[in-house]
């Protein structure tokens, strides 16, 4: 199964590594198509911090940094999980951007569901919540099996030195 996932996450994550290149390089054809969105986002941005940038070319150029980044190290297979979660959530931002092209908005759900299944993929490994669940109880087995021991080593030695008395000289 590695190969299949290390293919699947190399083709989903080129998408982006590629898309957020063509960006960079316009990125006043996405600007314009993102001035709504932006202009909502205004307030919460300045309220959140003034110095945070508003002006729609530097958001899509942001969005098309962290797109490359993240979609980089989806394709390399370092940091799947937050890379697919960061690349997914500028996706929920494009598509509302674009939701006037019905294509474009599918495509977008598509791309949506391979990075929700790449950012759940545990790779066969059991997940976090599973391993500090099995670890607690391990700790527990492993305090009451030195409890045990701890009393049948006092035990020994209770019965050692009562023997150690009763022995001449």
């Amino acid at each position: 199964m590695r190969p299949v996932r290390t293919a699947a996450r190399a083709m989903l994550g080129s998408i982006f590594v590629l898309d957020g290149v063509r960006t960079l390089a316009q990125p006043e054809k996405r600007a314009e198509a993102a001035r709504p969105l932006a202009d909502r986002a205004r307030p919460f941005l300045e309220r959140a911090d003034p110095r945070l940038p508003t002006d729609p070319v530097t958001l899509v150029r942001v969005k098309a940094v962290a797109d490359v980044l993240a979609g980089l190290a989806l394709a390399t297979g370092r940091f799947t999980r937050p890379a697919a979660a960061v690349l997914a959530t500028g996706l929920v931002a494009h598509t509302l951007s674009d939701r006037d092209n019905r294509d474009q908005v599918l495509r977008d759900l598509g791309l949506l569901g391979g990075l929700l299944l790449a950012a759940a993929d545990t790779e066969g490994r059991p997940g976090l919540r599973y391993r500090t669940s099995h670890a607690v109880q391990r700790s527990r087995r492993t305090a009451r099996r030195a409890l045990r021991t701890a009393k049948r080593e006092a035990r020994i030695a209770t019965l050692s030195a009562a023997t150690a008395r009763k022995l001449p000289g």
